[in-house]
């Protein structure tokens, strides 16, 4: 291995050109060193690509001077905006000394690119990209559902096909108006008169559209209708079409070539990165082997090296991989399970008669069906299901919120990395600006001043029951109401500072419910003193201020990226089947409704009643007479009223007409009735 040593801003560093990284050292006379090796060996540390780390407090105009060395010496910069850190991505052809970089004023550090993919990169980018398309995202924590059929056969085709689509719960339409096909017998497709078609049954159901574009002249006539395009495996290196593609800005699904390894694909997603786009979703669709069972051999292992590789979002195709009905939904579920971000499946009101691919193309019930299963799935996974937004009714001078920035913040409990959080992340949009606050009656109060626009409050865990401090709240602030709900999974981790070990711990900080949750790993370790702290991602905040390697915290992985710990044991918890409803709050005005009532599926309700045999009885009987599904009762004390009750009731809305005639009857049998939310729940 040879070593170059350098004197930099009075600190010695040598370089290794084997593994492309800096380390300190230290020898007797570091120049002379340093002027004998260069000398001998002529060996100079440059890059084409580079990541430069600014310094945390970096003025406006640091900050442009290294922008324009950079873009003067033919680089394109991606400058991206962390947590913690900013940094400059440098991508290009030339080479420059990488201590040029590294001694400009506002520079904290530089790592060279070795990727030969630079933007595609994870080496560029440690967050996972989120691709908005249309209304919806694709990446992060939620789960996007493509489908529609392989080709658009006629107008009436399209509208139904997404219609049955849009009601199952499929965030985007998909479709095929230009057809490359094997056989040129075979149907080519509808042309631009297919694409009008989808784009104005997308816009009838409130879908944005995809469809495969396969000739770079098509490119500025496409654009006019579709939100995303597609690029099919036969034109996956098809590098002309990619730079076309790439310079319209708007996102890419990018499909695997038939026999194209990951890093040729994630080639092919850098041409149309570096060309203008970067909203790239990759989709693995089955590569050829010499197994003919199926269509294509669906390479689900992709998935996590995809994720390491890259910070691009990728989805999964079953029903081109397999090519069979039958498949497509367990391989569907298995894309899912493998951390795919959404899956693209094909689907037919009349798959036997299709025009295009008929035996791989769902039946709508099928479709639903999985969709079903998907949301189950997804709180395994600590992900929920993407969902179309519905259309929030214009906003007021009643709302008053404090500043603009409110509009956009989300109260919870607790601190930076709480399950709150993640539960937070998992319902809202990536746009939202989580809110700590220090106790659950604070975030009742920050979305009654106008601070944050919305509230998210834990109201039961599977396993430890009830938060009755949370539904006395709901109760006591009649100006608040419930416009949705998230579930999540709870899975604890021992959490240690970096470079502990499992076996140096000595002391365990947790909420008094994580430790109980965690009692039989625990008892494994009888020298592990366990203290209770009031929450669970605060014991790790704790933790990093301890600064002591005998001691951890068990939390949710969450909290140690966020305060830069390190996963001594992950899923620790007793049962596995630990999960967590939170509802989401906002004040109870006109303005603010997010939805309609023929929207809401679940409704939330408190009322009392006369102190009277039977009284409870003809409340529930109402219910039952209007097929209102009652799927949760619970009774609390009503304060300033000893021996009396709140009853508190979460049931489903089988119907406008039935669930607002039972209103009716509600308030004329009980003393006192109030509705608390009505929202559309995925349950």
């Amino acid at each position: 291995m040879v070593w170059v040593c350098i004197l930099h801003h009075e600190k010695t560093k040598r370089y290794s050109p084997d593994t492309a990284s800096y380390t300190n050292c230290s020898i007797a006379n570091p120049i002379i060193y340093s002027v004998h090796i260069l000398t001998r060996r002529g060996n100079i540390p440059s890059f084409s690509s580079m990541i430069i780390v600014l310094e945390q407090k970096i003025t406006e105009e640091k900050k442009q001077h290294i922008r324009q060395f950079l873009e003067n010496r033919g680089y394109r910069i991606k400058e991206i905006v962390g947590d913690i850190e900013t940094i400059f991505g440098a991508v290009g052809v030339p080479r420059v000394d990488i201590r040029e970089v590294e001694v400009l004023d506002g520079v904290a550090k530089v790592i060279p690119i070795t990727r030969p993919y630079k933007l595609a990169s994870r080496e560029l980018k440690k967050q996972d990209t989120v691709v908005s398309a249309g209304s919806i995202k694709i990446g992060g924590k939620r789960i996007a559902v493509i489908a529609g059929p392989c080709a658009i056969e006629s107008r009436e085709q399209i509208f139904a096909i997404a219609e049955k689509v849009s009601q199952a719960g499929a965030v985007m339409l998909r479709g095929g108006a230009f057809k490359p096909r094997t056989s040129p017998y075979d149907f080519q497709g509808l042309g631009v008169e297919g694409i009008k078609y989808m784009k104005e049954a997308g816009e009838a159901f409130g879908l944005p559209i995809t469809t495969e574009i396969v000739n770079p002249q098509h490119t500025d006539m496409m654009r006019e209708y579709v939100d995303v395009f597609q690029i099919g495996a036969r034109n996956m290196q098809n590098f002309e079409l990619l730079k076309e593609v790439g310079k319209t800005g708007l996102p890419v699904i990018l499909k695997r070539g038939l026999a194209a390894t990951i890093e040729e694909w994630l080639m092919a997603a850098e041409y149309l990165m570096a060309h203008g786009t970067d909203d790239v979703i990759l989709c693995e669709r089955g590569i050829r082997t010499f197994e003919r069972y199926t269509r294509n051999t669906l390479d689900l292992s992709a998935i996590p090296v995809v994720k390491k590789l890259s910070h691009l979002p990728i989805i999964v195709d079953p029903s081109h991989a397999t090519g069979l009905r039958g498949k497509v939904l367990p391989m569907g579920l298995a894309a899912v399970a493998a951390g795919a971000d959404g899956i693209m499946v094909e689907v037919h009101t009349d798959p036997d008669n299709a025009l295009s691919d008929g035996a791989q193309s769902l039946y709508p019930e099928q479709f639903e069906k999985l969709m079903r299963d998907i949301e189950a799935l997804a709180p395994v996974l600590g992900k929920s299901i993407e969902y179309i937004p519905k259309k929030a009714k214009a906003v007021s001078a009643a709302l008053e919120l404090k500043d603009k920035q409110a509009e956009h913040k989300v109260a919870f409990q607790g601190v930076r990395g709480a399950y709150s959080e993640a539960a937070l992340k998992a319902y809202f949009r990536e746009d939202k600006v989580p809110l700590p606050c220090r106790g659950f009656s604070d975030v009742f109060k920050t979305v009654l001043r106008g601070e944050a626009r919305y509230g998210i409050i834990p109201v039961e865990n599977s396993l430890a029951g009830v938060i009755n401090e949370n539904l006395d709240l709901l109760l006591s602030h009649p100006d608040i109401r419930i416009i949705g709900e998230q579930d999540i999974r709870i899975v604890h981790s021992l959490i240690g500072m970096p470079g502990s070990a499992l076996e140096t711990i000595r002391k365990v900080y947790s909420h008094p419910q994580g430790l109980a949750q965690c009692s039989v790993f625990l008892d494994n370790l009888p020298e592990v003193e366990r203290i209770p702290f009031f929450d669970t991602a605060g014991a790790v905040a704790h933790l990093a201020e301890l600064n002591d390697p005998s001691s951890a915290a068990i939390a949710g992985v969450q909290s140690a990226e966020c305060y830069g710990m390190e996963i001594l044991k992950e899923g620790i918890e007793t049962n596995p089947r630990n999960y967590t409803r939170f509802y989401i709050i906002a004040r109870d005005t006109e303005a603010d409704k997010m939805l309609e009532i023929q929207d809401a599926n679940r409704a939330i309700m408190v009322f009392s009643t006369a102190d009277e045999p039977g009284a409870l009885f003809r409340c529930l009987k109402v219910l039952a007479e209007r097929g209102l599904n009652m799927k949760k009762l619970e009774s609390r004390p009503i304060h300033g009223k000893p021996w009396e009750y709140m009853f508190f009731i979460e049931t489903e809305i089988p119907g406008t007409e039935a669930y607002t005639q039972a209103i009716k009857e509600l308030v004329d049998v009980t003393v006192e009735f109030r509705i608390l939310g009505e929202f559309s729940s995925n349950r």
